[in-house]
C-alpha cells in the first residue's frame, strides 16, 4: 500500500520540521502512522509553495492540479504526493478536507480580515478543524458526533493559538480577533495594528476568546471518549495543554501583547500524566449528541459521507503518529511571524 521510500521523503520532512515540546506525542502507542505521515509531508509542503512562493495564487493553481492528479489516481512524481494518494485511499480522506486547507493557507497570504466571531471559526475551521477531521479517519472513526468533536478540538487549539500570538501578529500586520469584539471594546482595530500595546480593553477581547476556546475544549471531551482506547491520551493530552496556554495567559493578566505565554515543560509533564487515564473514560461519553458547530458541519458532513462509500471496503492496520497534528498548529504561528 506505502512505497518504504516515499514514506522515507515524507519522514524527513517531519525530522526538518519545528522542534517544539510536543508533549501529546510522548503519549501515543507505540506505532508509526503511514497515512499521517503522508498527510503531514503533503500539508508541510502545501504551505511552503502558498507562503513562500512569490504568487500564493498561482501556488493554489498548482496545488489544486497536483490534487485533482492524487484523486484521479495519477500523482505527481513527487514522493509526497504518492504517498498521500495511497493515505487517501487507505483511510478515505475526503477530497473537501485538503481543499479547505489550502483555502485557509491562502487566507493567511492574502491577510484576509475577520470582523465576526463566525468568521475566526471559518478561518479555524480550514486550517485545524480540516487536520481533526483527518486525524479521526485515520483513527478510524468516522461518525458525525466523533468528526465533529474533532473539528471542534482543532478549532478550539486555532483559537488558543490567535489568543495567545495577539501582539506578534500585529506586529506582521495580522489581525485574527474579530473586528466587532474590538469595535465594542472602544477599538479602532485599523489604528490599533498601527501600534498594538495592551490595556484592559484588548485583554477584555482576548478574554472573549478564550471563553470559547474552553467552551469547545468542553464539548471535545465527548469526542476524545469515542477515540480508540489507546489513542485517547494523546489527543486528551493535546487538549490539556493547549487549554493550559489560555490557563496562563489568563493568569498572565491577559497580556498577550508585550509577552509570549509559556507553559513550563514542569506543568506539561503533569498535565500528560492527568491525560494518561483518558483510556478509562466512559465510552458513553461519546454517545452525548451536539450539534456541530457551523463553520465545521460541512467538513463533518464530507468526512461522514466518504466513510460511508467506503463502508463495504475491508478495513485495514494502521500505525499511528499525531505529533504532525501539533507540528500543523505551530505552523500556522511560524507562517505568520514570517510575513
Amino acid at each position: 500500500m506505502f512505497n518504504a521510500q516515499e514514506l522515507q521523503a515524507c519522514r524527513r520532512l517531519m525530522r526538518g520540521g519545528s522542534k517544539s515540546f510536543f508533549a501529546a506525542s510522548l503519549l501515543l502507542p507505540a506505532r508509526i502512522c503511514a497515512p499521517a505521515t503522508a498527510l503531514y509531508a503533503f500539508c508541510r509542503l502545501a504551505d511552503d509553495v502558498i507562503d513562500m512562493g512569490e504568487d500564493p495564487h498561482a501556488g493554489m493553481v498548482a496545488l489544486t492540479r497536483r490534487l485533482d492528479g492524487i484523486y484521479e489516481g495519477r500523482p505527481a512524481a513527487i514522493d509526497a504526493d504518492r504517498a498521500l494518494a495511497a493515505a487517501v485511499r487507505h483511510c478515505g480522506i475526503p477530497r473537501t478536507l485538503l481543499d479547505a486547507l489550502l483555502d485557509g493557507f491562502l487566507w493567511d497570504a492574502e491577510g484576509r480580515r475577520y470582523h465576526t466571531l463566525a468568521d475566526v471559526h471559518d478561518y479555524a475551521a480550514r486550517v485545524a478543524g480540516t487536520v481533526g477531521a483527518m486525524m479521526a479517519l485515520v483513527m478510524g472513526r468516522h461518525s458525525t458526533q466523533a468528526l465533529a468533536r474533532a473539528c471542534e478540538l482543532g478549532v478550539a487549539m486555532q483559537l488558543t493559538n490567535i489568543a495567545r500570538d495577539v501582539g506578534e501578529d500585529a506586529r506582521n500586520g495580522r489581525l485574527y480577533l474579530p473586528r466587532d469584539w474590538l469595535a465594542e471594546a472602544g477599538i479602532d482595530a485599523d489604528a490599533w495594528l498601527q501600534a498594538p500595546c495592551f490595556d484592559a480593553r484588548i485583554a477584555g477581547v482576548v478574554g472573549r476568546l478564550l471563553d470559547e476556546a474552553d467552551r469547545l475544549y468542553r464539548r471535545a471531551e465527548h469526542g476524545i471518549a469515542a477515540l480508540p482506547r489507546d489513542c485517547r491520551p494523546a489527543i486528551r493530552a493535546a487538549r490539556l495543554v493547549y487549554a493550559e496556554i489560555g490557563d496562563q495567559l489568563r493568569r498572565d493578566g491577559l497580556d498577550s501583547i508585550s509577552r509570549r505565554t509559556v507553559v513550563s515543560k514542569q506543568r506539561k509533564l503533569a498535565l500528560m500524566a492527568r491525560a494518561a487515564g483518558a483510556a478509562l473514560m466512559p465510552p458513553g461519553q461519546a454517545d452525548t449528541v451536539l450539534q456541530p458547530l457551523a463553520a465545521v458541519q460541512y467538513l463533518v458532513d464530507a468526512a461522514h459521507r466518504c466513510a460511508a462509500a467506503t463502508a463495504d471496503e475491508p478495513s485495514r492496520p494502521f500505525e499511528g503518529r499525531v505529533a504532525w497534528m501539533l507540528e500543523l498548529f505551530e505552523r500556522q504561528h511560524e507562517r505568520r511571524a514570517r510575513v
